[in-house]
């Protein structure tokens, strides 16, 4: 199975109303078919947002540099793939899948060891049929280009 790097943007709304940016991952039916990715781990950052609920500059900068190390760090084995990044509403959730959440755990913990203690929480869930990625991909109809 070969990863892509192919991604799409939508824009949506969270309860409140404000604005939220949906980034989702693409070209992944060989990984939702394989089977071997039945675990969802989200990790929500939660932040002070502007009057849009977007973070600073240079938060929105750490956010980043927290991404690609923890992306890198979860997909150099396939051990987890990234599928969508949620920014908006005062908070930034990352929607992984993985082969197993306690061994993500670990990882996870191994790679965050470099950074300060992050405003993160970690939510997981058996997810076999990828429902969540299902439902978020649907906004690719309304995707912006």
């Amino acid at each position: 199975m070969k990863l892509s790097n192919e991604w799409f943007t939508a824009l949506s709304e969270n309860e409140s109303g404000q604005l939220v940016t949906v980034s989702g991952r693409d070209e992944l039916t060989e990984f939702v078919q394989s089977g071997k990715f039945k675990e969802r781990v989200e990790i929500t950052w939660k932040y002070e947002g502007d009057d849009k609920g977007m973070p600073s500059e240079a938060l929105a900068e750490q956010i980043e540099e927290v991404q690609e190390v923890l992306k890198k760090a979860m997909e150099k084995d396939k051990l987890a793939i990234l599928t969508s990044v949620y920014t908006g509403g005062g908070e930034k959730i990352w929607v992984y899948y993985t082969r197993t959440a306690r061994v993500f755990g670990e990882r996870l913990n191994e790679v965050l060891a470099v950074f300060e203690l992050l405003p993160i929480s970690i939510y997981t869930e058996v997810d076999p049929e990828w429902e969540e990625y299902l439902d978020m991909y649907e906004m690719k109809l309304w995707a912006v280009d």
